[in-house]
């Protein structure tokens, strides 16, 4: 069991690539105590490397709806307030029946809601159901996976309609999270992170357009996003950051 004056990391959304790269990144911190890990899957095999000290990772099982967030909230109690960073990595750009809409014919009501809920609704949740348990005097750094196409007024193609508005509407959310977390929960800091394009499953069917320079390891993202977090101050104010430490328009 944790104590108060441990640096322990929580991971949402932990099943994905970059999710992975961040739990052995913080793993390899001596000064991490240690590393719950929360996906839909089990715990992944690709974890299973020797220098991994498996006996400071917890990892937990879970839906994404409320009522399954809630029993993670429980099963966190014995280390509420010692968190010092949190990573939600939830977002889905396409799957089996999801594309990115080329022209506004190709928006579908469905996969429109279906995108809104993994990229909007369920980091906001998380928002929602943890304040609790990352109250303490302990900073805590929080970021929250965003995207640059979330960007508003960097919007210059047009086109991914739902990925674009969904993204845009968590930063909107983010905003609102952070004015209050500011009165409610001093010692949280809120970062909208984007992470590049990141050779994940995510990426692979829109990689062939991208620069071999412009296309990073999960490793690299997880490695910059560590240093980001490291260097933030609790300012009461969203951060938008791209994996450079650089700033984004909303």
């Amino acid at each position: 069991m944790s104590t108060a004056a441990t640096r322990n990391v929580l991971v949402l959304g932990a099943g994905g690539g970059l999710g992975q790269a961040l739990i052995a990144r913080f793993l390899s911190d001596p000064e991490v105590g240690m590393v719950i890990a929360v996906s839909r899957s089990g715990q992944t095999k690709d974890l299973s490397a020797p220098w991994l000290s498996q006996s400071r990772l917890v990892w937990i099982q879970s839906q994404y709806d409320e009522q399954s967030m809630l029993e993670v909230v429980g099963k966190l109690v014995p280390y509420a307030g010692t968190f010092s960073r949190v990573c939600i990595c939830h977002g889905i750009l396409h799957d089996d029946h999801l594309w990115p809409e080329k022209r506004f014919e190709d928006i579908d009501a469905s996969a429109m809601l279906e995108i809104f809920q993994a990229n909007t609704i369920t980091p906001s949740l998380w928002l929602k159901v943890l304040h609790k348990t990352l109250a303490s005097k302990l900073p805590c750094i929080v970021a929250v996976f965003s995207a640059r196409v979330g960007s508003t007024s960097d919007n210059r193609l047009g086109g991914w309609y739902s990925y674009r508005a969904s993204k845009a509407a968590l930063n909107s959310l983010l905003k609102s999270f952070a004015v209050e977390y500011a009165r409610r929960l001093k010692n949280v800091k809120l970062i909208a992170f984007h992470p590049g394009t990141v050779d994940t499953d995510l990426s692979k069917p829109f990689q062939a357009s991208v620069p071999e320079q412009n296309l990073f390891s999960a490793v690299f993202v997880a490695d910059q996003l560590a240093e980001i977090m490291a260097s933030a101050d609790l300012d009461g104010q969203l951060s938008y950051l791209d994996w450079a430490g650089k700033s984004i328009q909303f």
